[in-house]
């Protein structure tokens, strides 16, 4: 079910803080997070020749993916199985690009492209950073999904093609994954506490 969409002032879209504080969060998050992107096939719905995937992925803020078609411009991410989401990170800079900067973001999951479900609609004021965007199933807990879908529904100032500079893709750590061992209160129990 779609939710209502969320203003660049949010806390999951921290547009108001320097970039460089949005960056200073992304870094104390890796500690639990880990980038999974590299484990995704990545597609695109249009790119301008010299302006794809290898830009969106190449760890730069000062390269980008443009799209070159009719709105939305989507973003396909798709895993070879299933695997634990916990959020996504994009990179917009509404100074550098104007009005090919996303104002109106869609982020759908699913199995495949015939069953995508939105789970987040945000609409960005001037986003000078990462926005990070937590995907979360109806009890909290980060999706478990095949495919994650990001559409650009719209630009500012009615901006037709759009840039996106980067997206990382967060999946929790394993330490995240399995809670803390009961406390075992016999001696025979303890002694197989531990896997040698």
């Amino acid at each position: 079910m779609a939710t209502p969409p969320r203003t660049s002032g949010s806390a999951a879209t921290p547009n108001g803080a320097s970039g460089k504080q949005d960056q200073e969060e992304l870094e104390e998050d890796k500690m639990k997070l880990r980038e999974i992107g590299d484990q995704a096939v990545w597609s695109l719905s249009s790119c301008k020749p010299g302006f794809g995937v290898n830009q969106l992925r190449d760890d730069s803020v000062e390269t980008y993916w443009q799209s070159d078609g009719t709105q939305p411009h989507l973003v396909n991410i798709q895993f070879r199985r299933k695997t634990t989401v916990h959020s996504v990170a994009i990179y917009a800079d509404y100074k550098s690009d104007e009005s090919y900067t996303p104002n109106k973001i869609s982020v759908r999951v699913g199995n495949n492209f015939h069953d995508l479900q939105e789970v987040e609609l945000l609409e960005l004021g001037q986003p000078s950073g990462w926005i990070r965007i937590p995907l979360a199933d109806a009890r909290g807990r980060p999706v478990r999904t095949f495919m994650i879908q990001i559409a650009a529904l719209s630009n500012h100032q009615n901006g037709r093609d759009t840039h996106m500079r980067q997206i990382k893709v967060y999946a929790p750590t394993q330490d995240n994954v399995f809670h803390h061992m009961p406390n075992f209160s016999t001696v025979e129990c303890n002694m197989f506490s531990i896997i040698r």
